[in-house]
């Protein structure tokens, strides 16, 4: 009889080890999947910042005041002061990811205070990420940036 009583006590501790270890191996598995898609959000607003700088570095006011972005110089005037271009293209290539467009804040600046060659384009790009799974993990600002020099 002491031999059966010992069995099920074993069972009943294989099964609260499992429980246990289960439960460790989920945790594990979410916090991981967490991490990518946090890390996936970072690379999509790296890319972005990149695509704007890009599209700022193209389209300084060298080409003429109905193509410019920026806030002019060289006696060239300029429409789009704020860089809204700038941040049309930003979001217009974060479009094609799963996040949310128009929640991304794009900062274009000019640290030279000019958009004509050899002056510099940085553009910011922040966005709140929200865990996927919640699971009451904190919401994140994510921030990417890039830096350019307009070359023409």
């Amino acid at each position: 009889m002491k031999t059966r009583i010992g069995r099920r006590g074993e069972r009943g501790q294989t099964l609260v080890e499992f429980a246990l270890s289960i439960i460790l191996v989920m945790i594990l598995i979410i916090g991981s999947i967490e991490m990518i898609v946090l890390i996936y959000t970072y690379t999509v607003l790296a890319d972005a910042a990149k695509e704007g700088v890009r599209y700022g570095i193209v389209h300084g006011t060298g080409l003429g005041a109905g193509n410019c972005s920026g806030p002019g110089g060289g006696g060239v005037a300029c429409t789009d002061s704020t860089g809204a271009n700038v941040t049309t293209a930003v979001r217009n290539f974060a479009a094609l990811s799963f996040h949310d467009k128009n929640a991304m804040t794009v900062t274009p600046t000019y640290p030279d205070a000019s958009s004509v060659a050899p002056s510099r384009v940085r553009v910011t790009v922040s966005y709140v990420y929200q865990p996927l799974f919640g699971l009451g993990w904190p919401t994140l600002t994510v921030r990417a940036a890039a830096e350019g020099r307009i070359a023409f």
